[in-house]
């Protein structure tokens, strides 16, 4: 039903032939689109963390599972592809593992920022999130972002987290980390004042690390979460994007949200409120 129409053996035919005439074997290995070696050999390569609830996480079988890993089961399945191989990576090399081809797609709630536009790119939006100020429950200094000055911030590495605060938090001391646990197993010690990370995010691991926090402030922005790609992959992009479109029409998306994000969480009007805060912080 919702399989792509494909003449990629022919297209690769012609492709293969291109490339044994100009290009180096190197080369051959990454020339063309990758929808076609994805319909041809029925697998698609996905990376995302593992360690970022409620988006991608290990369950209790030690497979992947959450938000994310669920809508690009589906989305493998409308685009006419059997199987999803998971790559476990972190945010920091996201950008170049999708240059370097090791892997097709990145999905974990991952913000197309106009950095990471200049080297890769997004499909349509398929979530969003609020970013939040997390301090301990005992914490009193900190109320809002204007008192994060001179605090110890704690952020996850390569995320838009991090270049958020960087670029906000000036006078703060910014702290990364390659796994979300340990910023708020450092939270609940001391080593770290405040956490800035999503909502939903953040009170996963809080919960899951048995962490008296509490969020304090105003939402610091709204950011959408779209699928990462190589660029120069038109083909892949359509495909990716049919899929999206269908699963954000039928309500496929608004349920999986509700299942794995939150049950009262209204994913389709919370994309549709952070398009509009987006497009007036750019004046469009």
């Amino acid at each position: 039903m919702y399989s792509l129409t494909s003449t990629a053996s022919t297209k690769n035919m012609l492709k293969t032939g291109l490339c044994a005439l100009f290009l180096t074997a190197a080369a051959c290995a990454h020339a063309g689109d990758s929808l076609d070696r994805i319909m041809n050999t029925q697998v698609i390569r996905i990376a995302n963390t593992q360690t970022s609830p409620p988006w991608s996480m290990l369950g209790a079988d030690n497979k992947p599972t959450g938000y994310d890993v669920a809508v690009a089961k589906e989305l493998a399945k409308r685009m006419g592809v059997a199987k999803v191989e998971f790559v476990a990576d972190t945010y920091k090399n996201f950008v170049s593992g999708l240059k370097t081809s090791k892997y097709d797609l990145v999905m974990n709630d991952l913000t197309p920022t106009t950095e990471r536009k200049k080297q890769i790119d997004f499909s349509i939006p398929y979530g969003v999130e609020q970013f939040r100020i997390f301090v301990h429950k005992k914490d009193t200094d900190i109320v809002d972002q204007a008192t994060l000055a001179g605090k110890r911030v704690g952020v996850s590495s390569g995320s838009s987290n991090e270049s958020w605060s960087r670029a906000h938090l000036t006078n703060s001391d910014i702290r990364t980390y390659d796994n979300g646990s340990l910023i708020f197993r450092d939270l609940a010690i001391g080593r770290i004042d405040a956490v800035i990370i999503s909502h939903f995010g953040g009170m996963k691991y809080a919960n899951a690390n048995n962490v008296p926090t509490k969020e304090v402030g105003q939402p610091l922005t709204y950011q959408l979460a779209a699928a990462g790609l190589a660029k120069n992959q038109p083909e892949l992009l359509a495909a990716v994007n049919k899929g999206l479109e269908s699963m954000l029409k039928d309500g496929t998306i608004e349920k999986l949200s509700k299942e794995f994000v939150g049950a009262d969480y209204a994913m389709l009007e919370s994309i549709e409120k952070a398009k509009a805060e987006i497009a007036a912080a750019s004046g469009n």
